[in-house]
């Protein structure tokens, strides 16, 4: 196969063409479903912003104003940063929560083979105190170099998952024992399964250089270029696109932005847009982002609840990439990512799915998905509200158990919370019909009296 790479002409515009038939999901749909389906691919979308300045300075970037800026020592910055989150009433994050004296004092020397040091780590933390957790690593050497401190947020967000434990080996399993979640269509809007990769000797974005970046590219297209069959489809580099078609694309859900304050602040956004871009294939079913968050975000997604389709597809297309490109794996943590909320499988499986009678208290719908491990947020992400009633829910754990036990997982608790909204479902009606027939009642009984009126 021929990879089809965007030339961006004038009279044949591939990606035009993209973005006028962007999510054939929302091809007919109501205006809320739209909302929802042109948001299946946009979990980690950013608002685009300018990126701090490196700590390296020979390592160019657009500068942004710091906190930091006027402290010239990274000793200064560590302690600086440090007491700003200790006298911090509204930070609740997990950096603040471990990050001690004892164990700043015990890091802040340490440096990777990379450059990376412990003000790498933090500094997104330090500067956005509405973080939930606050802390990325530089790249694979950080989380052993570091573990005191990666290690606590680590046991302390994946529930449990101690210094001690070990993540189990990669197992996919068979798609055949999941199905369709919804075969009468009546809930889920849309289904989606995501993984994230890291290229093997490479570091993450803060550490990579420009060069980096460009090599990890063409490595990854020539992959992505041998793809066959459903997989077949064309890339897109970000570099050269036109700001209107990138726009475009942005505001269709379907391509990233770049990073929001949180990785800005992390210094992963340098270099921008060197070495991004996106993958899809021609039935826009399955995705690749280069070089958002992590190297590699490998999606596959589709209309309706078809999970044993979409799992099958991931599934396909993580192989068939590994085959080409290795992955960075960590014997004790799993596949590892940027970001230690994504470490282990580094699987997300999602619905969107619309639950009106059990999603009418949102907290017992958050009770009820907690019993079968899944995490509630709105339409569009995590802090975001139900857009039209839609929910994202998806399997909350990642680490400890395979690739396959994350999805099935999602798979029983979904069809539990399905059930659960058709009991709801099914109380709520004999309560709707009984005030019905109480209000034809009333009218017919006033109907009456003004009949007899009439006649007087």
């Amino acid at each position: 196969m021929k990879l089809e790479v965007n030339s961006f002409s004038a009279k044949k515009h591939p990606v035009l063409a993209l973005s006028q038939s962007i999510n054939r999901f929302s091809l007919g749909a109501a205006p809320a479903e739209k909302e929802t389906q042109n948001a299946l691919s946009s979990d980690v979308t950013r608002d685009t912003m300018v990126p701090l300045a490196p700590l390296n300075p020979s390592k160019p970037s657009t500068p942004k104003k710091s906190s930091f800026e006027d402290i010239s020592s990274p000793a200064e910055k560590l302690d600086s940063g440090f007491k700003k989150l200790q006298a911090s009433e509204s930070c609740d994050s997990l950096l603040k929560r471990h990050l001690t004296r004892d164990i700043l004092n015990q890091l802040n020397h340490l440096t990777t083979i990379t450059g990376a040091t412990l003000l790498d780590i933090v500094q997104s933390g330090f500067e956005n105190l509405d973080s939930g957790v606050g802390v990325y690593a530089p790249d694979a050497e950080s989380y052993t170099l570091f573990a005191p401190l990666f290690d606590r947020i680590i046991e302390d967000y994946h529930n449990g998952f101690k210094p001690t434990d070990k993540h189990p080996q990669s197992d996919f399993g068979s798609a055949a024992h999941l199905g369709d979640l919804d075969p009468e269509g009546k809930y889920i809007i849309s289904t989606r399964v995501r993984c994230g990769r890291s290229l093997e000797g490479y570091p993450f974005n803060p550490c990579l250089t420009k060069s980096q970046y460009a090599e990890m590219e063409s490595k990854v297209s020539s992959a992505l270029a041998d793809l066959q069959g459903d997989l077949e489809g064309t890339y897109y580099p970000l570099e050269g696109m036109t700001k209107d078609v990138q726009q475009q694309l942005i505001d269709d859900h379907f391509l990233f932005k770049e990073g929001d304050r949180f990785l800005q602040s992390a210094n992963a956004c340098r270099y921008w847009p060197t070495g991004r871009g996106i993958f899809h294939n021609y039935d826009k079913t399955f995705l690749v982002w280069v070089n958002e968050e992590d190297h590699l975000r490998i999606i596959s997604m589709q209309q309706g609840g078809d999970l044993k389709a979409v799992y099958s597809r991931l599934v396909q297309a993580v192989e068939e990439i590994e085959k080409r490109i290795p992955f960075a794996r960590h014997e004790r943590l799993g596949f590892l990512t940027f970001c230690p909320t994504n470490l282990g499988t580094t699987i997300r499986a999602s619905v969107h799915i619309r639950l009106p009678n059990l999603a009418s208290d949102r907290l017992k719908l958050e009770e009820a998905a907690a019993k079968f491990n899944l995490q509630v947020r709105g339409t569009r992400g995590e802090h975001t509200e139900a857009e039209g009633g839609v929910y994202d829910i998806s399997n909350k754990r990642r680490m400890g158990l395979t690739e396959f036990e994350a999805v099935k997982e999602m798979y029983e608790g979904v069809l539990e919370l399905i059930r659960l909204e058709k009991e709801a479902a099914a109380a709520v009606e004999p309560k709707f019909l009984a005030g019905k027939r109480l209000r034809r009642s009333k009218r017919s009984k006033r109907g009456k009296k003004n009949t007899k009126k009439g006649r007087r």
